[in-house]
């Protein structure tokens, strides 16, 4: 079995000139927790995931510099909660998703695939054909088309 086989082909997308207003959008209507992006050709060029969002909005703890010459205190948080979320929203998706991302060809085997997500602790792959995002696959789809019929 291959990629191409388990994933779904109507991927939820976000382009890479969008907000992270519109990734957080997609990711509440669609109940979803991270989306591939791409450019005008659909390429994937980075990856926007619920963590991403989590490690902005979240508190940011003081860092504390200390040498023998010097110690200076690094202050985490400028803005406040409430801020953070209200300032989030307009920042372009480039500004907070992953430029590395791991990707799949659709024709991989799916116990490649499922080593991948496991090895890597990712919960989705952007699958590709030709250098162009034709689908996606969670583990989810792993464990269900794996084990179907055998339960």
């Amino acid at each position: 079995m291959q990629a191409h086989d388990i994933m779904i082909s109507e991927v939820y997308k976000v382009k890479e000139n969008e907000s992270i207003r519109s990734v957080i959008e997609k990711f509440v209507d669609k109940h979803i927790s991270g989306l591939p992006v791409v450019n005008d050709k659909n390429e994937v060029v980075a990856y926007i995931s619920d963590g991403d969002i989590m490690r902005y909005i979240g508190k940011h703890k003081d860092l504390v510099i200390h040498t023998f010459y010097f110690f200076s205190v690094l202050k985490g948080d400028e803005e406040d909660f409430e801020q953070r979320i209200e300032h989030i929203l307009d920042l372009n998706v480039m500004m907070l998703a992953r430029k590395k991302v791991l990707k799949v060809h659709w024709d991989t085997e799916v116990e490649d695939i499922a080593a991948i997500l496991g090895e890597k602790q990712i919960k989705k792959l952007p699958v590709v054909r030709d250098g162009v995002l034709v689908g996606i696959i969670s583990r989810g789809d792993v464990i269900r088309t794996t084990f179907r019929g055998l339960l």
